[in-house]
């Protein structure tokens, strides 16, 4: 049976509590690029969508590295964020991590610290049979959002 409709990937977003901050250490770290026009977005509309009266979005969509075009890492802060504490746990239900595939996981990894970011974990190497060797750690940015550095070696 033939499916003539088209789906891609588009983007994933992080509320922020300061999005040009939270921006700023994408760029930073992992030369996310800013695709402007920064968003600035209100109004009937964005209410019906989110169905909070009176919403206010400030942000930007950053591209990705690595794919061009390529799906964007949407930061978002609400004028009116929900005040609710985050504390992620990579087992968590819904979505636990992003990922990076990087040349050195070190030096990337002493990036997120030298930015605000956090070890979530211990960086590890591990022989995957018929793979390759997996170098890899979790981080954490500035606002908690876990981050996978990985490398893959044949």
């Amino acid at each position: 049976m033939a499916n003539n409709s088209s789906i891609k990937f588009v983007h994933t977003n992080i509320v922020s509590k300061n999005w040009k901050k939270l921006a700023q250490f994408y760029i930073d770290v992992f030369n996310c690029k800013p695709l402007y026009p920064e968003r600035n977005l209100s109004g009937e509309w964005l209410d019906k969508l989110t169905n909070i009266e009176n919403a206010k979005i400030r942000g930007i969509h950053l591209e990705l590295p690595g794919y061009s075009p390529a799906p964007t890492l949407e930061i978002f802060e609400y004028e009116n964020n929900n005040s609710t504490v985050i504390n992620p746990k990579i087992n968590s239900y819904g979505l636990a991590h992003i990922a990076f595939h990087v040349d050195d996981v070190q030096k990337i990894t002493n990036k997120v610290l030298e930015n605000g970011g956090r070890l979530y974990g211990e960086l590890v190497t591990k022989k995957v049979e018929g793979i390759g060797i997996l170098t890899v750690v979790y981080t954490t940015d500035p606002e908690g959002n876990i981050i996978e550095i990985q490398n893959w070696k044949k």
